[in-house]
């Protein structure tokens, strides 16, 4: 493929090859089987039907199969989707490997982890930066591989610990201008928030919930972490329960997943740069193969928009 699938737009061709991200199968209104695939590459990914499957074709297409793909970029309801024209499992003589078609921050894990360590080397309070190093420390290969979600945002090897960096510049811009907030804190806030997604997501490659993600969450599996933590470092402190309830609160509400709303200033200004940064990350991925003057497809996760990009829109800096 010459481009990535995410630079395709309506009418384009496609000719190569895609990982099947999940594969998923439905009944049409014919009564007749077919599959739902989501299908990626570095890039990022679009969907496909695959009508009138066969029980050959279903033990065939499936969970990180790569394909070898021909069709037509269309537009279906307002999002891009692939209408196959024809589709093959690859074979050692494709030459083609997983890890091609994974797509991965734009930074490199260890720049990332020696980035996070700094922000941890200036959290004074030695209870707070304890606890957040020796969790850190505890997951920091997973930290450094797992994506930050399923979907919308961040869903990218590496995305949590993007994701982590990001927030953590934000704040200390915020830090700089509003010197009332507590930077120990609000740097271990960042850092502890999202780390339970390591137990809650089983990895970067057609990533699910695992059964304890479902069960409990990263919210609450994190909390009982860094009581754990604590118990494990002898730490006593109202500091301990003042990360559990940012921990707890980051969603905001609890119609978003918080089992408490922020009551700390610190915590209310996690929430505000986690929400931040998820959302310019979603409307950064739904603008990128939009052309000046221009709408997206729609963002379910951003209220089901679309988002314009003004005519004279310039190319974003790359990080």
């Amino acid at each position: 493929m010459a481009k990535g699938i995410r630079q395709h737009r309506v009418g384009e061709a496609v000719d190569g090859y895609l990982l099947i991200k999940t594969a998923t199968k439905q009944i049409a209104s014919n009564s007749k089987p077919f599959l739902t695939l989501i299908l990626g590459d570095h890039t990022g990914e679009i969907e496909a039907k695959l009508w009138g499957i066969s029980p050959e074709d279903e033990a065939t297409f499936v969970n990180k199969t790569i394909v070898h793909i021909q069709g037509d970029v269309i537009d279906y309801r307002g999002r891009l989707q692939l209408k196959i024209a024809s589709i093959r499992p690859t074979s050692a003589m494709d030459g083609v490997h997983l890890n091609d078609f994974v797509r991965s921050a734009p930074l490199a894990p260890n720049d990332m982890l020696d980035e996070v360590n700094q922000y941890i080397f200036e959290i004074h309070n030695p209870h707070i930066q304890r606890i957040t190093r020796f969790l850190l420390k505890k997951h920091q290969q997973a930290f450094l591989e797992s994506p930050a979600a399923t979907k919308n945002h961040h869903e990218f090897m590496s995305g949590l610990a993007f994701h982590v960096v990001s927030m953590l510049r934000i704040g200390k811009s915020l830090i700089e201008l509003y010197p009332t907030l507590d930077k120990d804190l609000l740097y271990a806030g960042i850092i502890l928030h999202d780390l339970g997604k390591v137990r809650e997501l089983s990895g970067a490659i057609d990533t699910t919930y695992t059964l304890e993600g479902k069960l409990l969450g990263h919210i609450s599996i994190m909390s009982n972490e860094i009581a754990q933590a604590a118990k494990e470092l002898e730490i006593d402190g109202e500091e301990v329960l003042i990360l559990q309830h940012l921990i707890l609160s980051h969603h905001g509400k609890g119609e978003w997943g918080s089992p408490k709303t922020p009551v700390v200033r610190e915590a209310e200004v996690l929430h505000l740069i986690d929400n931040i940064d998820a959302k310019i990350n979603m409307m950064d991925r739904a603008l990128e193969r939009v052309q000046p003057g221009e709408f997206s497809e729609r963002v379910m996760a951003l209220d089901n928009r679309s988002f314009y990009k003004p005519s004279f829109h310039k190319k974003p800096i790359e990080l």
